[in-house]
């Protein structure tokens, strides 16, 4: 990558520039900036997927197994419960009765199944805080690329205005090509930084007022006039952490913006209630969304057309938020009708 990048550089300078001390200072400064960036943007992205896919989804089927043996020893318990009661009725003595081995039995059963299940909960905690290792290393790493990315970006407007009139009109395509790969790390680095920041901390939890939370959220983002985003019903208050939740609307909002091909775009947000949960959609009447690709949306990285100028991170981390929240999130579509997302949050 960087004996590539001076190779350019020098094919379209002039022969009395190319030993020139000055040039050959700022070609090492751009290949210290260059060192271990491709690696550590590959390392954030396997460390992001392990993260939203292969953890979140262990951690989520531990949770349920281990949901169902709590109530599994209830059932058992209740059992012994009900043997106990019916031989006292009977007035028969326990240690005579053939129910006993039976008892024993279920007892054996149950304590064996209280140790799996403490070993099941031991690896959800250890399953939860390596997620959380991944998160913070995401984090510290994507901060970390800001400085040199921000140098080849300054560096290379700096060449384009110190030799911009003896490099030729193909050199300038070269150093545009660079500062636009450069963007696109930065982006994908600023939209990793961002899925990182999404934690689930109980002291910073608050109460929400999401109705205002997301109008508030709409006038930031200085939409044209040929967006029109309405939201229908009352949006309730809840407990939750301001920021995860602006990133939740934000990336539900500018999907629904960017994947609409029509003149006039129409975003409709809305929340019915339900006994143990809220139900929010978010609606448009964009170019909608194939079939095979509802579920595959949410994936890290994930692209459903190839623009450079996105991360594929935004539903990743809409999902991220709700699974901290324990809800659900589900996608609706037909094409050119436009789509829907759904997603739940527990009260």
């Amino acid at each position: 990558m960087n004996s590539l990048l001076k190779r350019q550089i020098r094919k379209y300078l002039p022969e009395h520039l190319k030993d020139s001390e000055e040039l050959q200072e700022f070609l090492n400064a751009v290949d210290r900036s260059y060192v271990n960036l491709e690696d550590q943007v590959f390392m954030q992205k396997r460390a992001t997927e392990l993260s939203s896919n292969e953890l979140s989804e262990a951690n989520q089927k531990l949770q349920e197994e281990a949901e169902s043996l709590r109530n599994l020893i209830k059932k058992l318990k209740s059992v012994i419960h009900t043997l106990n009661v019916h031989e006292l009725e009977e007035d028969r003595t326990l240690e005579n009765s053939n129910s006993l081995r039976l008892i024993d039995f279920i007892d054996a059963q149950t304590q064996e199944i209280i140790r799996i299940n403490e070993q099941k909960d031991i690896l959800v905690e250890s399953l939860e805080r390596q997620n959380q290792e991944l998160n913070d290393y995401a984090h510290m790493v994507s901060h970390d690329l800001v400085s040199p990315l921000s140098n080849i970006e300054t560096l290379t407007h700096l060449l384009e205005d110190d030799y911009g009139d003896l490099i030729d009109l193909k050199g300038l395509k070269k150093l545009n090509l660079i500062s636009d790969n450069v963007h696109r790390i930065a982006t994908l680095v600023g939209a990793i930084r961002d899925y990182s920041s999404i934690k689930k901390v109980s002291k910073e939890n608050s109460d929400l007022d999401l109705h205002q939370l997301v109008d508030d959220t709409i006038n930031e983002m200085n939409l044209c006039k040929s967006i029109q985003v309405n939201i229908t019903d009352r949006l309730p208050s809840l407990k939750g952490e301001r920021h995860s939740f602006k990133h939740l609307f934000v990336n539900l909002i500018q999907n629904a913006i960017k994947f609409n091909d029509k003149d006039n775009k129409k975003i409709e947000i809305g929340c019915n209630e339900h006994d143990e949960f809220w139900k929010f959609h978010i609606r448009d009447n964009g170019q909608g969304i194939d079939e095979p690709y509802l579920k595959k949306v949410f994936i890290a990285f994930f692209k459903l057309q190839n623009d450079p100028t996105s991360a594929g991170m935004g539903l990743s981390i809409v999902k991220k938020v709700i699974d901290l929240y324990q809800g659900e999130v589900w996608a609706e579509s037909e094409v050119n009708e436009g789509a829907t997302f759904h997603f739940t949050i527990r009260k």
